[in-house]
């Protein structure tokens, strides 16, 4: 084994390590904080419990993770390759007799094992969160978590009764301030209002929850009569709870099947065509974006070794631009697949072809052509304009500073 993993290896997987792990949790804390902004205004508008919130967080995770983990991979090699570029440390290695194929066999190593994460998550992780996000969003909507009623609004309650809460204490269970209008099919209506109150459960009925009331008043209004007034120290009021719809079984989505599940519905011949087109869209968008994983090194290399003479970090914008921009196309793929525009496995390895040849024409450049750098040609425009912008903000300031001395001469 010492002989297969060397010093050189020991310290390059240290330098990739470290960046890679500092991306995911970049990338995973700003993702997360974003969609954690979102879901607290979204429960909060619900009324529901907060831990809901973080019950919906850790089934997004996954979704991010698909993301996160390429570019995340990809980055630590990135800049790795870049500090041993930038401090001739590679020149060195290169020198000795390590080839870049040579110093890639720990990065494809954790590539490998990235790989196999990553095929979990997408292929079985993914669609089990996301089905369990959708139906917590469902429970919440519609009640069963224990959404609460809004203090100081009116609440109405199966269209026949409308209640505020002025104030609300322990957890809920004392409330103050509390008016009640209910009314029947007969056109009566009861007005009642309490100084205090706290609901407690029927254990007759459990479609009912009682609302016990202290110091009120209930103001009976008839339709043709004359309304009746009444005080109490204690009333009971039975509210009746809304009938809690069930929420739908997995599948209605292509996303939210596991890769056994879609291959046997692209398989089916009892499927509609819709369906069995749905299923090799996904799944093969779910393959590609994890075959995908086996090409970011090369594309790293690729995109890490600056021009000589050179600290641009043009590589490092590119690769984060190639590796969205290849995500992006791959969820239109899948899109126009869905439709039956095109083929299914056209229209997903089709671009994964085209990123293929790029990436081994680019790594063939940086590997083994003498002085060959795949991005010559952009590193040159971006040199030039980055030239031109100082050249610019140089006038600007050295003509401010004119300005100013003149200013101070005539004063």
């Amino acid at each position: 084994m010492s002989r297969f993993i060397t010093a050189t290896d020991r310290y390059i997987f240290r330098l990739v390590l470290v960046p890679m792990l500092g991306i995911f949790m970049l990338a995973a804390s700003l993702l997360l904080l974003e969609k954690m902004l979102r879901l607290f205004e979204f429960v909060s508008t619900e009324g529901g419990p907060i831990n809901v919130v973080f019950q919906m967080l850790l089934n997004v995770i996954p979704e991010y993770a698909g993301l996160a983990i390429p570019l995340g991979l990809m980055l630590g090699i990135l800049f790795a390759f870049r500090r041993l570029a930038t401090t001739s440390e590679l020149d060195v290695m290169r020198a000795v007799g390590l080839s870049y194929t040579r110093m890639l066999r720990v990065p494809y190593l954790m590539t490998i094992v990235l790989m196999a994460l990553n095929f979990a998550i997408v292929g079985y992780l993914q669609p089990k969160a996301r089905f369990a996000y959708q139906e917590l969003e469902f429970e919440l909507q519609s009640g069963a978590l224990g959404a609460s009623i809004k203090v100081g609004e009116f609440n109405a309650l199966e269209d026949r009764m409308a209640l505020r809460i002025e104030e609300s204490r322990d957890g809920g269970r004392q409330l103050g301030g509390i008016f009640a209008r209910v009314a029947n099919d007969k056109g009566q209506v009861l007005s009642i209002s309490a100084r205090e109150g706290r609901f407690l459960a029927n254990r007759e009925d459990r479609n009912t929850i009682v609302l016990r009331l202290t110091d009120g008043t209930i103001i009976h209004d008839l339709p043709n009569g004359t309304p009746r007034v009444l005080s109490f120290s204690q009333h009971d009021l039975p509210i009746d709870l809304p009938a809690l719809e069930r929420f739908r079984a997995r599948g209605e989505d292509e996303r939210e099947y596991v890769l056994p599940e879609l291959l046997e519905i692209g398989w089916n011949r009892e499927a509609t065509p819709q369906e069995r087109t749905g299923s090799l869209a996904n799944f093969n968008y779910r393959m590609v974006e994890v075959v995908m994983m086996i090409m970011l090194p090369l594309l790293a290399v690729a995109l890490a070794v600056p021009p000589k003479r050179s600290t641009s970090a043009l590589g490092i914008f590119l690769s984060i631009v190639i590796v969205v921009a290849y995500h992006k196309i791959n969820q239109y793929g899948e899109g126009v697949a869905q439709l039956g525009r095109v083929d299914p496995f056209l229209a997903l390895w089709g671009p994964f072809a085209v990123l293929f040849a790029l990436i081994g024409w680019m790594f063939y450049q940086i590997a083994f052509v003498p002085g060959g750098q795949p991005i010559g040609a952009l590193e040159n425009v971006y040199g030039k304009t980055a030239r031109g912008v100082r050249r610019l903000l140089a006038r600007f300031n050295r003509s401010r500073g004119e300005v100013v001395a003149e200013g101070v001469d005539a004063a």
